[in-house]
Order: structure tokens, then C-alpha cells, then sequence
């Protein structure tokens, strides 16, 4: 089975678009503001989307570009800004942040009940307690998609490649409270061959093209391909996954493909937790 993360966040922007709708029309709106800084195109892309979707479903997005010369200290000034506009209830700064910003130290700028991208420190401890919390867009897309194909979690042995901040770590977080067994592993661990064999649900988040092979995997295990490398190929360039799908798909139980997998459920799950930031600010005035 190949997993539609296509159709699947169509249906959850749908969703979010009705909740969004019973909003009574003296209410403001959600709203969204994306910081993008310099010309990275993949950057661009992602944020035209995010504003492209935002708007579709009813959330206030806007967009402020500055240049890539803008300096920390202005950057901080403009986040501060954002924090004490009420009708700002999603704060986004586009990674990755020319070289001369520390992106940690931004990120520790926003008001943890704005981060709708679940990067703060104090959205990051509560997941990992256990506690509410803002949780990092991909991985909640992934585990949302595991969730169509997987009824019980209980029990079962998930391996998650991959150790970053942004999908690895919340991955497991996310996987442990749904009391799966997991083996976080990365680029240097030893056999990973031998322990990816063992996997019910496997997460693919590495950055390494076509690591993972028919013979890595057991005919019933689920397959979330998180990598997006470009390579070229018979020549021409060709964007691929962690997970050598053509080579894998007919054996394993489902997989998604990339594209067209977990990159859709990112920004659908960034707009969830832009309605969720809003109904929490909201109950707390």
C-alpha cells in the first residue's frame, strides 16, 4: 500500500477549514506570520505554499522578507513585535537562517505559545514529558500518517534513522507515548542493516539517498520516508527518499513515497498548530 500523504492532508485541511469557519464573525481569525529572510528558492517554495494553504482554510497569513543582511539584533525586534500582536497566534521563522544568525537563539525569541513550529525548548520538554505542547510539524505529520495505516501501537518495535531536533528526537517522543518500543539510530550506527530488519514501523530521516533496501525491511512493516535528496540520475535530476521505494514498495505493508508523502502533512500540520496556538491563547484571555 502507498501511502497518499497528498489526499491525506487535503482531508485535514479540510477539517481544520470547518473548525475554522464555526469561529463566530465578531472573533478575529488564526493568524500566521512567516519570517523569511534572503533568496533561498527552496525557501520560497515552501513558504508560498504555506501561505497559498493558510489562506485557503481561513487563517490570517502573512509573510515578512527582509534581506539576508538583517542582522540578529533586528531580527530579534522584529520577533518581539510578533509576540505582543494579539493577532498574531503563529510565529514561523523559515530555517535554515543566513550564516551570520544563530538559529538557536531566534528560536528561543518566540513566545513558546506562538512557536507553531514546536522548536522552543519549552515546546520541546513538554513533548518530551508528556506535557501538551506545540509538536514540530513533520514528525506530528508522520505520526498522523502511521495512524491511518496502524490501529495499535502497542507494543510494537519502531526504528526511527535520524537524530535531529526538527524530526528524529520528536519522533520518538511522539512514538514512546504511543507505547512503541524504539531504537533511535543514525548515520554511525554500527549493524543498522540488522536492526532496521526488526522494525514494524520504520521512520526514515537521515539524509542519505536510497539508503534503505528490500532486504532492510520485513513484509509487514510501515514505512515513513522523511529524506528529500536530489540526485541525478540516467541524466536527469530526480528528487528521492531515505527509502529506495521502487526497489521496497511491493514488499513491505505501506510506505509513502516522495514526493507526495510526509511534505504535504508538514504544512497541513504547521496550519493545526496555528488553530491549536489560537484556541489556547484564546481560552486563556
Amino acid at each position: 500500500m502507498i501511502i497518499d500523504g497528498k489526499k491525506i492532508a487535503e482531508n485535514l485541511r479540510e477539517t481544520l477549514k470547518k473548525q475554522i469557519e464555526q469561529i463566530p464573525s465578531n472573533q478575529p481569525k488564526p493568524g500566521l506570520t512567516v519570517i523569511l529572510i534572503g533568496e533561498d528558492p527552496a525557501s520560497q517554495i515552501y513558504v508560498r505554499n504555506k501561505e497559498k494553504f493558510a489562506n485557503e482554510i481561513g487563517i490570517n497569513s502573512k509573510v515578512l522578507r527582509f534581506d539576508s543582511s538583517i542582522t540578529e539584533e533586528a531580527l530579534t525586534k522584529e520577533i518581539h513585535k510578533l509576540n505582543q500582536d494579539r493577532e498574531v497566534h503563529g510565529i514561523l521563522v523559515q530555517l535554515p537562517l543566513p550564516k551570520h544568525i544563530n538559529s538557536k537563539n531566534i528560536i528561543n525569541q518566540i513566545e513558546p505559545s506562538k512557536d507553531v513550529d514546536g522548536f522552543h525548548p519549552i515546546n520541546v520538554g513538554n513533548l518530551s514529558s508528556g506535557n501538551d505542547a506545540l509538536v514540530p510539524c513533520t514528525p506530528y505529520g508522520c505520526y498522523l500518517l502511521l495512524k491511518e495505516v496502524i490501529s495499535d501501537f502497542n507494543g510494537l518495535n519502531a526504528v526511527v534513522i535520524g537524530r535531529s531536533n526538527i524530526n528524529g528526537k520528536p519522533m520518538t517522543q511522539l512514538l514512546l507515548k504511543e507505547n512503541c518500543t524504539v531504537t533511535i539510530t543514525h548515520s554511525k550506527t554500527k549493524n543498522l542493516k540488522n536492526i532496521c530488519q526488526g522494525a514494524d514501523i520504520l521512520v526514515a530521516s537521515v539524509g542519505i539517498a536510497k539508503l534503505v533496501k528490500q532486504d532492510w525491511v520485513k513484509s509487514d512493516c510501515v514505512v515513513i520516508d522523511v529524506g528529500i535528496n536530489r540526485i541525478e540520475e540516467n541524466g536527469s535530476k530526480k528528487l528521492v527518499g531515505d527509502v529506495d521505494f521502487e526497489n521496497v514498495k511491493d514488499k513491505v505493508k505501506a510506505i509513502t513515497p516522495v514526493p507526495g508523502g510526509v511534505g504535504p502533512m508538514t504544512i497541513s500540520c504547521l496550519l493545526q498548530n496555528t488553530l491549536k496556538a489560537y484556541q489556547k491563547i484564546n481560552s486563556q484571555k
